[in-house]
């Protein structure tokens, strides 16, 4: 109750212009959700910045979760995991043409953006949906297809941030990590759902059709699965063989690791899985533990990682050149439906 009262009485203060949010003349689009994790945020942003490229300048502005830096850092040659954070470094050493950088002020981090020799003209926000103090051209909600928000609770009972009430505050919402060809019923359950928190008004200039749900002007409702390639090498990108089928160790630090899981049945024997906390820094005693796992696996036995938990690996110190061999990643790609 005292935590739900707090962000009542904070996002309160924002509408009633008592904190100021700020607008900026290019486009501000922000991805976020109101879940504590598990959304897809960074392939989601990832989606974005292909949609934008080449025709558009694109920089990312993040937080930079878990990082060792503080204030504004944009991202070069010498950026790491500890620098910028896992998800942002992710970004920028698979778009290394584009702008990344973290501020924990986005205001901030915006202003100095746009004051570079060559600026962006489109920023994507990593998870901004509770960053009030900008105006964002497009407020873009994720929603976890397997946890919908209308069966969580709000902190600490559930992962909600904020009272799902807050839908209305997007412009867009996407339904993430969706079954492919999700069913014209199941997608009627959700714009059901959310027109129930948001009633349904007619878009700005037009009639109210689905999948137009509630909000100020009306907003769209989108469905998107993920796409998951075939597992890589960490430190060489070389791909696995897959005509050999083989017991994998998967060693994750991610709120919700089933998807990958699943998706690497068709490869496996066998799967063992090493669960760590979201955004965990691997240790040297996790490496040993994870060396110690592998030594008792067959000898065609592989680790599989996620792509987040690759940026943490990347430069981790402690890995032998024995267990680099053995070292494999999964990339994610979005796939909208609609």
């Amino acid at each position: 109750m005292l935590y739900s009262i707090i962000v009542f009485l904070r996002n309160k203060l924002f509408d009633w212009q008592i904190l100021k949010s700020k607008k900026f003349d290019i486009p501000i689009i922000s991805v976020g959700n109101i879940t504590v994790g598990g959304t897809g945020k960074t392939p989601h942003i990832e989606y974005f910045i292909r949609k934008f490229l080449p025709q558009k300048r694109v920089a990312v502005l993040s937080r930079g979760y878990k990082r060792k830096t503080s204030g504004f850092v944009l991202a070069d040659e010498n950026a790491t995991a500890q620098t910028i954070g896992d998800e942002p470094y992710q970004i920028y050493k698979k778009f290394p043409e584009i702008l990344v950088a973290v501020d924990e002020k986005r205001v901030c981090g915006i202003e100095k953006l746009l004051a570079l020799p060559t600026p962006p003209e489109v920023i994507l926000l990593d998870d901004a949906f509770q960053h009030r103090y900008v105006t964002p051209s497009d407020n873009i909600l994720l929603i976890n297809y397997n946890r919908p928000i209308f069966k969580d609770k709000i902190m600490p009972y559930g992962r909600l941030r904020e009272p799902i009430s807050a839908i209305k505050r997007a412009d867009k919402i996407i339904i993430t990590k969706c079954p492919e060809n999700l069913s014209e019923q199941e997608k009627k359950y959700f714009i059901e759902k959310i027109n129930r928190v948001a009633p349904p008004c007619p878009p700005k200039g037009g009639e109210l059709s689905p999948p137009f749900w509630g909000g100020v002007g009306g907003g769209a409702v989108s469905f998107s699965s993920f796409k998951y390639s075939i597992p890589k090498n960490i430190f060489t990108k070389e791909p696995m063989n897959t005509d050999v089928k083989r017991d994998f160790l998967v060693v994750t630090g991610v709120v919700n690791a089933d998807g990958l899981y699943d998706y690497l049945q068709k490869f496996a024997n066998n799967i063992y899985k090493m669960k760590f906390a979201d955004h965990h820094n691997f240790t040297e005693e996790n490496i040993k533990r994870i060396e110690q796992k592998v030594s008792t696996l067959p000898s065609e036995s592989l680790v599989i990682t996620t792509e987040k938990d690759r940026a943490r690996l990347l430069d981790n110190p402690f890995i032998s050149n024995e267990l680099r061999e053995k070292m494999f990643y999964v990339e994610i790609e979005v796939e909208m439906q609609n």
